[in-house]
């Protein structure tokens, strides 16, 4: 899959630390995947939230942080839609949530 807006991994990466090892793990594992259906992701990441409009939610860091993420299975692409901590996910809606 094509990773769209590595750049807003980075730079949360700047401001979090701590999520840099966890970000760059998810980030090669999804370069390298093949993701058809939803259900080639949730038979990797069971804990996978799909919150509607083709979006996904990932739990980082062990739900320290989640990563939305929209799929154009098509075009085998994953767009960076949001990256925050976890109460910060727990604030904004997640389907229409877009990278300021």
């Amino acid at each position: 899959m094509r990773i769209i807006s590595v750049k807003c991994l980075r730079d949360f990466w700047v401001r979090h630390p701590d999520s840099e090892q966890p970000l760059k793990a998810w980030h090669e594992e999804a370069k390298s995947a093949v993701w058809r259906t939803p259900q080639d992701i949730k038979a990797r990441y069971r804990s996978a939230s799909f919150v509607g409009g083709n979006r996904v939610a990932f739990n980082i860091k062990g739900n320290d942080y989640r990563l939305i993420t929209a799929i154009a299975y098509q075009y085998e692409a994953v767009y960076v839609k949001f990256i925050g901590t976890h109460s910060e996910y727990d604030r904004i809606d997640a389907q229409p949530v877009e990278m300021e």
